[in-house]
């Protein structure tokens, strides 16, 4: 997969759905869990839906980080592209990558127990047995970057201004759930929620956001839904260093950052400084690291990794080349197809333009048999749907076939798996299938051998802006050609990639749709008709009842069995619309690195973690001539 990421540290995964990321999560109680005489509240310091939780609160640090491990040094990354803004809560300018790194949640996941939420900015939560609001208990050690203590007063300013000035995608999905916001005292607030709010999500919603210092901010004057020219104060343990727009930027460690000692950060935060180095596409990027510009390679080009890990670093040891265990649910990387284009309406024209695409040929051909080919939104999953419908799917779907909301055949048919194609570039089988689903689409073959309907060209683009897809797109555009349709990639600079996606002006590109474990309000986001409209996830437009009705079942679950069966049905219901192509994935993270960093012999299921649980080791960087700063000597 030729796309450059940084990885993040590990996070609150619900702020990450709701506000830029992938799992909501819910509920069940560590076995000691305390209840308050006078009002029957259950408090806890952990919290999760459908399971015992895996740490206790006497925990001394997790089990997958080196409690040990020395601090110091740097980590250095690439990232493809450009930045001109440090605010990821707007879809106004292209934000740096790691614009977060500064701000920390009231609680977090960790990266081998991913569906439980601990409270790191608090110390213990407390609601009644049935959920209808949650009181938070500050941690009163807490400070900004520049010492200042952090309040509940913090909180009411950050819930209000995200309330105020956040995304539409997120209000459209949060607006309707927290009824009420009070502080309760210096260190202690309450949230309070609507009979709207699932009640798998409503602890999940009290954490949600990462407080702003109200003083700062309003001595700035800066606007949630504007670009900024730097991030405000966070209260985490790195703070913004030395940038330069577009080119490079660095994080630095804040030495009197107020949770160094806490059980949950132990071999945690271990670089002084982490640099992310920008590089217009990846071939420059992975010059840039053969010169030893940084130091640090995630290699997501097949071609790249099977060809150009040759030069001398490697073959002396300075540079190691590995594979590491990737535990992640798999993205749903996919071609999507722009559903506001009249041309897309028809099912069979989506369906004839999958069938074209020839992973078979590809993954062989040009990605050295790397992948796997994505079949869902589960993939790699229990909660992947198979075979035909369960029972309880049945259950599920019966009622959305009888109001017409879909085709009888979900009931009884194999769930819609991509289709499978020979070794050859164009598999012609596919090719007499798709001409066919056109022909009865109305899309005719004139003389020309371009397929028109009503006088106009089946025309086809696809947005792109890295030069890495070339190899990748074209011999699909190749295949489009083949069947009769205009098919063209548009390659575009980063900026113009930017914009289009977001104003909707594009065919077809490439869109990574990120599902959790325990799939919960991010569904509304990535699939409902309601955030359709504006939606840095339901790009493709996707507006359908019968889908809405599906995610309701699933946030609404409230055991492990509902959650599973409803996003089956989901998973199984979305196949059927067609929506994609679906791409490729691998279970294993591919990366090269200088050999001045090491990690955990035994990595945690869900997280690679260069950035937050990796070391720097000086020792090695003095024996290969390498600089803290990540000069040779």
């Amino acid at each position: 997969m030729p796309q450059a990421i940084c990885r993040p540290r590990i996070v609150n995964r619900t702020r990450h759905a709701l506000l830029g990321s992938t799992l909501l999560f819910g509920a069940a109680l560590w076995a000691d869990q305390a209840v308050a005489q006078d009002e029957a509240l259950i408090e806890t310091h952990a919290y999760s839906y459908f399971g015992d939780v895996k740490y206790g609160p006497d925990m001394t640090h997790l089990d997958y980080v080196n409690p040990d491990a020395p601090k110091g040094g740097e980590m250095s990354q690439s990232v493809l592209g450009t930045f001109d803004s440090f605010n990821q809560f707007t879809r106004l300018g292209n934000a740096a990558a790691l614009s977060t790194t500064p701000f920390e949640d009231i609680m977090i996941a960790t990266a081998d127990d991913p569906t439980t939420l601990y409270c790191y900015l608090c110390t213990t939560i407390e609601y009644p047995e049935d959920l209808s609001y949650v009181i938070i208990n500050l941690r009163e050690d807490v400070t900004f970057s520049d010492g200042s203590p952090m309040t509940a007063a913090d909180m009411e300013f950050t819930y209000n201004l995200f309330m105020e000035q956040g995304l539409p995608e997120f209000l459209a999905v949060v607006n309707d759930q927290i009824s009420d916001f009070e502080v309760l005292d210096t260190y202690r607030f309450k949230y309070t929620f609507t009979d709207q709010a699932p009640l798998r999500a409503r602890v999940g919603l009290a954490s949600i956001f990462s407080p702003f210092s109200k003083a700062e901010w309003e001595a700035s004057d800066r606007r949630l839904d504007e670009s900024w020219d730097t991030p405000p104060m966070g209260t985490g343990a790195y703070m913004l260093g030395s940038f330069d727009y577009g080119r490079d930027l660095t994080y630095v460690r804040n030495p009197n950052f107020w949770g160094a000692d806490l059980p949950l950060n132990v071999g945690r935060n271990n670089f002084d400084s982490i640099r992310l180095e920008y590089f217009a596409d990846g071939s420059a990027a992975l010059e840039g690291f053969k010169a030893g510009i940084y130091r640090f390679r995630n290699e997501f080009s097949s071609l790249q990794w099977a060809t150009a890990y040759d030069f001398p670093a490697v073959q002396d040891g300075t540079v190691i080349k590995t594979e590491l265990p990737d535990g992640n649910l798999a993205s749903a990387q996919s071609f999507i197809f722009n559903l506001r284009r009249e041309k897309f309406q028809d099912p069979r024209v989506r369906e004839a333009l999958g069938l074209m695409f020839n992973f078979e040929w590809s993954n062989e051909t040009l990605f050295y048999g790397l992948y796997d080919r994505v079949t869902g939104f589960w993939s790699n999953s229990e909660l992947a749907a198979t075979g035909t419908p369960s029972e309880g799917e049945l259950a599920l779907l019966q009622p959305l076939v009888d109001e017409g909301l879909f085709d009888a055949s979900i009931l009884t048919d194999e769930v819609v798996m991509p289709p499978v194609s020979t070794s050859n570039q164009l598999d012609r089988g596919n090719l007499r299938r798709a001409s066919a689903l056109l022909d009865e689409a109305g899309w005719i073959a004139g003389d020309d051998g371009m397929r028109r309907k009503d006088g106009e060209v089946l025309r086809v683009e696809f947005l792109e802006s890295s030069p890495s897809w070339d190899r990748i797109i074209n011999p699909y555009v190749q295949n489009l050609t083949r069947l009769g349709i205009d098919a063209v990639l548009d390659r575009v600079d980063p900026a113009q990639e930017t914009e289009r996606r977001r104003s909707g002006d594009w065919d077809m590109l490439t869109h990574s749709i990120q599902m959790g474990l325990e799939p919960g309000q991010v569904l509304y986001q990535w699939f409902g008709s309601e955030t359709a409209e504006d939606s840095s996830r339901n790009l493709m437009y996707l507006k359908n009842e019968g889908i809405d009705r599906l995610i309701d079942a699933v946030v609404n679950a409230t055991t492990t069995e509902e959650m599973t069966t409803a996003t089956h049905a989901l998973d199984r219901a979305l196949r059927t619309i067609r929506f994609n192509v679906p791409q490729w994935f691998k279970a294993v993270h591919t990366v090269a690195y200088y050999d001045i960093y090491d990690h955990p012999a035994e990595l945690p299921p869900y997280a690679l973690g260069e950035i937050d649980f990796w070391w720097y080791d000086a020792d090695r960087a003095a024996e290969l001539g390498i600089t803290a700063g990540g000069d040779t000597q």
